[in-house]
């Protein structure tokens, strides 16, 4: 089957991307009964536990004078899924996760679709159809030679990242099983090197690490050369090793990343067996943008006028 030309909607009016063997949609429903056994087994969310998780972090946010934020239950579950249940690591992670626009400004500003559209039609950007064989979302990112910074500056790529996290937070299926992100560095061009500058390794390890609200479970890095190696080696020592033992390296060896993830899930470029067809990266952001009101709604929310953030 060719590449799909349009967005299709099921019968309930939702949107997705039709692949023929897959779809590209957002998966809004309550997750399948093994991921909620999941859930139970690492995350402590059993009953008595997540109840009460759910209480204190709403009176915890409400005790945040500046802080403007939605209360209901499934919003709530969004921060208290990835830090265990754990309200005041979750208003932690929450905070951290709201500080970034007033630290970073533009870079974290306006995830909004409409907004990113440079970044879906330079085809570097893709969501896969298909979750790993744990549930985990597959999130790839074509950084390499493929990526013209002329046309997609780093932050609007950085962006564009967000965007997609944000997609996936919503989704019960990914607050439990998390994402995996395959970084396709093929062809890097020395060029490239001068855009990773200090200032913004240190803000994307600061999202990384400390505000991101999504179990961020591997990054597996593929056709990297002995140019990305060496960048990699000056940033290393500020990586958390936690975040270290996730950090898996290929070079062109696909069979070690089909280790890692099953063939069924991966395109033939990357030595998977999938049989669905990427669709182009402007469908894939028209997608994104079935959602603007969503993610228009998202963009509103944080700390309001009159709060200083302390240093």
């Amino acid at each position: 089957m060719g590449k799909a030309e349009c967005i299709s909607y099921d019968e309930h009016q939702l949107p997705y991307v039709d692949l023929g063997s897959a779809r590209i949609r957002m998966e809004k429903e309550p997750a399948p009964e093994w991921a909620l056994k999941k859930a139970q087994e690492e995350l402590r969310e059993v009953p008595g536990v997540k109840e009460q998780a759910i209480k204190d972090l709403r009176e915890l946010i409400q005790n945040e004078k500046y802080l403007n934020l939605p209360l209901d239950d499934e919003y709530m579950m969004m921060f208290l899924r990835p830090t265990h249940y754990y309200p005041e690591s979750a208003l932690k992670r929450l905070k951290n996760f709201y500080h970034m626009k007033l630290k970073y400004g533009i870079a974290c500003e306006n995830i909004i679709p409409s907004q990113l559209r440079n970044v879906f039609e330079a085809n570097i950007l893709n969501l896969l159809p298909q979750r790993d064989q744990h549930g985990r979302r597959l999130l790839v990112l074509e950084a390499g030679k493929k990526w013209k910074p002329s046309q997609v500056p780093l932050v609007d790529l950085f962006r564009g990242i967000q965007l997609t996290v944000l997609g996936s937070m919503v989704e019960p299926y990914s607050q439990i099983c998390g994402a995996v992100v395959i970084i396709d560095m093929e062809g890097l061009p020395l060029s490239h090197i001068t855009q990773f500058t200090p200032s913004f390794a240190a803000m994307l390890l600061d999202y990384i690490q400390e505000c991101i609200c999504m179990r961020l479970k591997a990054v597996h890095i593929v056709n990297n050369s002995y140019i990305f190696n060496m960048l990699f080696a000056i940033f290393k020592p500020f990586i958390r090793e936690k975040l270290r033992k996730r950090i898996f390296f290929h070079g062109k060896d696909y069979k070690s990343l089909i280790s890692h993830i099953e063939a069924s899930a991966l395109p033939p470029k990357y030595g998977g067996s999938a049989t669905w067809e990427l669709p182009p990266g402007k469908l894939l952001g028209e997608f994104f943008e079935c959602y603007s009101k969503d993610y228009e709604l998202a963009d509103s929310y944080g700390y309001t006028a009159g709060y200083k953030m302390k240093k």
